[in-house]
């Protein structure tokens, strides 16, 4: 596959996924939208796994990096969708767009990283202040004010689920191919999903809206599957320096996408934040090439 084609189609996919997810709701409870999403891709995954033979081991190591894999797909994304019922879209990809420097600040305290430097710290700093401009000011733009803040505290848990599982995979998890990854942590989070649509909601809805059954569907296949493909395949080809470039893009896109396509209105001070936030990522990744070399 073009590695170009692969990176493009995971900035369309990350970018076009809140604004997916707020509309997978939209007649289902979140819980039976994010849970039908997951069921569609364990699906598609098992049958992938079969068509391309790929080795699904389940041995203690493999195991552990599924359970790992599972804080993202299960207690991330649940969290995500509950979130996303009261804030816009692109607040969604805003959030989601620090899991970077939640990484590095998590694998820093797990010890598997060295202390940021100066610039890094720096970085970090400049999006938190981008972060506290959405939280406290951007929040009347949200769907539903009165938990606007429940939201973005969700989504921010989210995001750090994300980051931790992210961490704890590349220690246990090196050995695995991102299709095993993938179907290993979605067989290991499904019963989860089960269990809490049962407790939560337990009925079938007797009639979906055509966008949230599209929007289900739509997560299930590139959400769920392609996506971490084209994702894996191009941190394979392409530098990580320039693979994080997606998570500066994917913000602005969404917010973007939700204005244009769900009539979101983002305010002067969501943008503000978000310029904030994207200068804070640029800072933390390619500060340091930026410092004058001594003589």
């Amino acid at each position: 596959m073009s590695v170009p084609a692969a990176y493009l189609a995971v900035i369309a996919i990350w970018s076009t996924t809140p604004l997916a997810i707020k509309w997978s709701s939209d007649g289902p409870s979140f819980i039976a939208g994010v849970t039908s999403r997951m069921l569609i891709g364990t699906v598609i995954c098992l049958l992938l796994v079969k068509l391309l033979r790929v080795a699904l081991p389940w041995h203690r190591q493999a195991v552990q990096a599924y359970m790992a894999g599972s804080l993202a797909v299960f207690a991330g994304m649940l969290s995500v969708y509950w979130g996303a019922q009261y804030i816009d879209s692109g607040l969604v990809a805003l959030l989601f767009g620090l899991s970077p420097l939640a990484t590095t600040i998590i694998a820093v305290i797990m010890g598997t990283e060295t202390r940021p430097g100066s610039m890094k710290l720096l970085g970090i700093i400049t999006a938190l202040g981008g972060l506290f401009c959405v939280v406290s000011l951007g929040t009347a733009n949200a769907t539903s004010s009165a938990y606007a803040l429940y939201g973005i505290i969700a989504v921010f848990v989210a995001m750090l689920f994300h980051s931790v599982s992210t961490v704890l995979v590349k220690q246990v998890g090196k050995e695995l191919s991102a299709l095993s990854m993938t179907t290993g942590s979605l067989l290991v989070s499904m019963p989860l999903y089960l269990l809490v649509w049962l407790v939560v909601d337990g009925s079938i809805p007797e009639e979906i809206p055509m966008r949230a059954v599209g929007s289900i569907v739509y997560l299930g296949v590139f959400g769920s599957v392609l996506g971490y493909m084209f994702y894996f395949y191009t941190l394979r080809h392409v530098s990580a320096s320039n693979v994080v470039l997606i998570t500066l893009i994917t913000p602005v896109t969404a917010l973007l996408i939700g204005q244009a396509f769900n009539g979101e209105e983002v305010t002067a001070t969501v943008w503000f934040g978000t310029a904030l936030i994207i200068l804070g990522l640029s800072i933390h990744q390619w500060g340091n090439q930026l410092r004058l070399k001594p003589a």
